[in-house]
C-alpha cells in the first residue's frame, strides 16, 4: 500500500521559515517524481515545487528564491524548506508522488496534507 506521510508545517509570522518533510512507502524503489502542492481556502490546488529522482527541480514562479525542494532517495523522504514566508503562502500543503510520470507536473498519489499558516 502506497503511503505518503507529511510532517512539519504550523504557524509563523511573515518573513519566517518553516520546513516540511514527507516520508513515502509502498513503492518499489524511490518514485521518479515527487512534489509539493498547496491549496489555499477558496482556491484551486497548485503545484509549488517538484523534483525527480535525478534531483532536477521545478518551482512555481511565486516561490522561486524562497523555497527549496530536496529529497533523500535512500530514505524515500521529500523535503521543502520555506524561507521568507508570505501570507499568500498560507494553505494546506500536500506531498505527492508518481513513479510513472516523467515531467513531474501531475501526480497519482497524495498525502493527507499539513497546514501552513503565515500571519502578517
Amino acid at each position: 500500500v502506497v503511503q505518503l506521510v507529511e510532517s512539519g508545517g504550523g504557524s509563523v509570522q511573515a518573513g519566517g521559515s518553516l520546513s516540511l518533510s514527507c516520508t513515502v512507502s509502498g513503492y518499489t524503489g524511490s518514485p521518479w517524481c515527487m512534489g509539493w502542492l498547496r491549496q489555499a481556502p477558496g482556491k484551486e490546488r497548485e503545484l509549488v515545487a517538484s523534483i525527480n529522482r535525478a534531483r532536477n527541480a521545478f518551482y512555481v514562479d511565486s516561490v522561486k528564491g524562497r523555497f527549496t525542494i530536496s529529497r533523500d532517495n535512500s530514505k524515500n523522504t521529500l523535503y521543502l524548506q520555506m524561507n521568507s514566508l508570505k501570507p499568500e503562502d498560507t494553505g494546506l500543503y500536500y506531498c505527492a508522488a508518481d513513479p510513472r510520470q516523467l515531467v513531474c507536473r501531475e501526480f497519482n498519489d497524495w498525502g493527507q496534507g499539513t497546514q501552513v499558516t503565515v500571519s502578517s
